[in-house]
């Protein structure tokens, strides 16, 4: 058998293997014990055992090959995850979500102190730094940067190799630290989850500004002769999307007047409602929804380029179709539909009107379901492409050594965390529905992680069993708990930060999906995900710079 894997063509020995890496790893990390596993990083390990095999049984393959495929799959990887959070990512930085992110900036800063201070104070090898700082934040695409770097600096192949044995030998208590963290600080204060799940939605129903739906009679003597956009401004956050009219319900326009008796339909927070109603009158005892039956409403969604990044201004539906759009839901959020919100592919907007009306404006829309399940592969190879341009930049940083790039792992994430913000220039739309999205980000990193095992798995048993490797070990878990102990601590007692929510800025400063998974199963929640969510995007871009900044600095 060996003799005839020996004699396969240098391609079809490289694919082989691979496949046969990614089919174990992908079962290891379906191994789960008490709830958690490795997960993807099972490919890692059993790469590094298959390389372990290959030098024992002297089986070599073509090094070219092996990095191209693992470079490849490293901007598949980080190109998805930018198309991924680029519609959230700025939003994230702002309100609430300002804090959280600043909690999980200052992790991933006193992570990169602390493997300084680790490369200074106690002379671990920086390469091996590297991967051990990598590993002990369970982060891969820091990893692959770290590998970058070291290249562009002039580093030997052993060196550039060294980074994922650190990464390897750290990256189990990598992801036992965040659960221990987590146990320590549900210790310390003596928290109970189920309590802290009822206070979070407490605390969110309390905030949270959702659409609702309000049936108001005009009973203000002043009002009578008033237009309708004189009196309700959706840029003030309602919207009027059907008036009973001398018992005749129709779709309002900005002149429509308003007449004593008038029944409206207004759609807007709660507050906002209230406020309005407390001018205009009462609450009527009329239910407009389901009226007339030659007034409905439908969803649509944004799929035509020609309305890609037009306002609702500009559309003139009320004038042009007799329609309203009282909703517009992006990515899973309700907006009010103010005259100057712009149109993204993927929108989906709620539009009153009569059945015939509605059927022009769908076709002005796209509305075509179809299309959202297409990927557009010209955008994804343009960004791709923009992303390896925007990566070879150098930048010139006061003070340090060399110029400093974002490389394959930050040029594609920061070009494709843009384009998908900016959603569409012409034709080209950024869009990429979610399940294509997952198979591309998978496929990638699974290909990098089989190479990077692979090449090297023959140093691997060698580096755990000496004396290095159980040193790299308990550094490891020092960059895992110091930052999480303090920032998770801090937060609590200073901030008064909700555990489960908590829990999800520990788990997302780690980009761990095991910890996040292990914080839901505490109690039926969605404040570890909501966190998580908030502070992924910037994790992410700060995880990759990290190992940048390190080697410009220390080098």
């Amino acid at each position: 058998m060996l003799d005839l894997f020996q004699g396969l063509s240098d391609i079809a020995r490289v694919l082989l293997t691979l496949s046969a890496v990614a089919i174990s790893g992908l079962a290891l990390g379906h191994v789960k014990v008490r709830g958690v596993g490795l997960g993807i990083g099972g490919v890692l390990f059993s790469g590094l055992a298959a390389g372990h095999l290959a030098r024992v049984y002297g089986v070599s393959f073509d090094h070219h090959v092996l990095h191209f495929i693992r470079e490849f799959g490293l901007v598949l990887f980080v190109y998805t995850i930018g198309i991924q959070v680029g519609p959230g990512f700025f939003a994230a930085l702002k309100r609430q979500g300002l804090g959280l992110n600043l909690m999980a900036a200052s992790i991933v800063v006193l992570g990169v102190l602390t493997a300084a201070a680790i490369h200074l104070v106690g002379g671990v090898p920086l390469p091996a730094v590297l991967g051990i700082f990598s590993g002990a934040v369970t982060n891969t695409p820091s990893l692959a940067a770290a590998q970058e770097i070291l290249g562009a600096v002039g580093a030997s192949g052993a060196e550039q190799a060294t980074p994922s044995l650190g990464y390897a030998v750290a990256y189990p208590f990598g992801i036992a630290g965040i659960l221990i963290a987590m146990a320590v600080v549900r210790h310390v204060f003596r928290i109970d989850p189920v309590a802290e799940a009822e206070a979070f939605e407490r605390q969110r129903r309390a905030a949270l500004e959702s659409l609702e739906g309000l049936d108001v009679a005009i009973r203000n003597a002043g009002v009578a002769g008033l237009l309708v956009k004189d009196v309700v401004r959706s840029r003030e956050g309602v919207v009027a999307s059907r008036i009973l009219h001398d018992g005749r319900l129709e779709v309002p326009h900005a002149d429509t007047r308003l007449e004593p008796g008038d029944v409206l339909h207004l759609v807007g927070p709660r507050p906002k409602l209230e406020r309005l109603k407390a001018y205009l009158g009462q609450e009527s005892d009329v239910a407009l929804v389901g009226r007339d039956a030659d007034i409905r409403w439908e969803r649509l969604v944004v799929t035509d380029d020609r309305v890609l990044g037009k306002s609702i201004a500009q559309l003139d539906l009320v004038d042009a179709y007799d329609v309203v759009v009282s909703r517009v839901n992006r990515a899973g959020v309700e907006l009010v539909p103010s005259p100057a919100l712009h149109l993204q592919f993927g929108d989906i907007l709620t539009a009153i009107g009569r059945p015939a009306d509605i059927t022009r404006v769908a076709a002005l829309f796209g509305n075509s379901h179809r299309r959202l399940q297409q990927v557009e592969f010209i955008p994804v190879f343009i960004g791709i492409a923009l992303g390896v341009l925007l990566g070879s930049i150098p930048l010139f940083v006061p003070g340090m050594p060399a110029p400093m790039k974002l490389g394959l792992a930050g040029g594609p994430l920061v070009a494709a965390i843009v384009l998908a913000r900016v959603g569409h220039l012409g034709p080209l739309v950024w869009f990429m529905p979610p399940a294509a999205n997952l198979a591309l980000r998978e496929i990638g990193i699974i290909l990098f992680l089989a190479v990077v095992g692979l090449l090297s798995g023959g140093r691997f048993v060698e580096t755990l069993l000496s004396g290095d490797g159980l040193v790299w070990i308990g550094c490891g878990a020092v960059i895992t708990l110091v930052p999480l102990l303090v920032v998770g601590l801090v937060a609590r007692r200073v901030k008064r930060i909700n555990y489960l929510s908590l829990c999800g800025l520990l788990s997302g400063s780690m980009t761990d999906p095991p910890a996040l998974a292990f914080a839901n199963a505490m109690t039926p929640s969605e404040a570890p995900a909501l966190a998580y969510a908030t502070v992924y995007p910037l994790v992410m871009c700060l995880r990759i710079l990290a190992p940048q900044i390190l080697v410009l600095l220390l080098w």
